[in-house]
């Protein structure tokens, strides 16, 4: 788009977020980014804001949260975007906005994005001290709308965070067998990426944090309507992808694609079954 235009975004934004940098700087940051298009932004929203958010989080109860230990991944998500409250409900708005939709599509190319107003896996993710997501590429559809998923936002929430706690967000090489880089996951930090299935990354390392502490981000992803020509799949793991030529064969696999596609009561039929073999 012309200079004129990415000017206008930003007012459309109406300093409701802070950068440092231009549209221009942050999309070719983005874009020459390894292992893969990413782009890290520091305190692009009011501390206030987010304390407010931190503030009005749901207890950690099966009413509010799923929570996931399938041995790849250790972690609370929100069970559904109705549990936000005013400030979640508020803040979802704005990054649903045209206006900010506009900001993503000027830094990351990707033009006509839609949002998720059901926040299908995004929210609230929390890990709890031992919480661990294996190193992965992201599943590329929304199941329930069949909408392609092209974007993730994360916003850290964790104030006062030691390195040594880890929780480190890492970026690995095309096929999974190398870290390229680590992103420190600390309050009032973004991070953009683009969902490919050879943007290989996660949260390895089991949480080190103190008892009564968690890892905890604000999680938002985009789509597009037009598909990128690849089979609808579940998060894939490296590790899965060398064991077995037959994903399916995986019994972890097979209840990451029931939890995702069937209604809660077949996968928690499915998961008792699996047990049993």
């Amino acid at each position: 788009m012309a200079h004129g235009y990415a000017i206008d975004v930003m007012s459309l934004l109406n300093h409701k977020i802070m950068v440092d940098q231009s549209l221009e700087q942050m999309a070719a940051k983005y874009k020459s980014a390894e292992p893969f298009p990413h782009i890290v932004i520091d305190n692009m929203f009011e501390d206030r804001l987010l304390d407010q958010l931190v503030g009005e989080m749901p207890s950690l109860t099966a009413e509010k949260f799923l929570y996931y230990e399938d041995g790849h991944l250790t972690q609370y998500g929100l069970r559904s975007a109705v549990e936000l409250g005013e400030t979640g409900f508020q803040l979802i708005a704005f990054l649903h906005s045209a206006a900010f939709l506009y900001f993503l599509s000027e830094i990351t190319g990707i033009r006509e994005l839609l949002p998720d107003p059901y926040l299908q896996g995004g929210g609230y993710h929390v890990m709890p001290p031992g919480g661990k997501f294996d190193v992965h590429a992201d599943r590329n559809m929304a199941y329930e709308t069949g909408l392609t998923r092209r974007l993730s936002l994360i916003t850290y929430l964790n104030k006062s965070w030691k390195h040594e706690y880890g929780g480190q967000f890492e970026l690995w090489n095309h096929d999974g067998s190398r870290r390229e880089a680590a992103v420190e996951p600390l309050f009032n930090r973004t991070v953009i990426f683009e969902i490919a299935d050879q943007n290989f990354h996660g949260v390895p390392s089991p949480i080190a944090c103190p008892g009564g502490r968690c890892r905890s981000s604000f999680v938002v992803y985009y789509h597009t309507a037009q598909g990128l020509n690849s089979v609808p799949h579940s998060s894939v793991f490296p590790s899965s992808l060398r064991k077995s030529s037959n994903p399916l064969g995986d019994k972890r696999t097979v209840l990451r694609i029931a939890r995702a596609f069937c209604p809660p009561i077949v996968a928690r039929a499915a998961k008792k079954v699996l047990r049993r073999k």
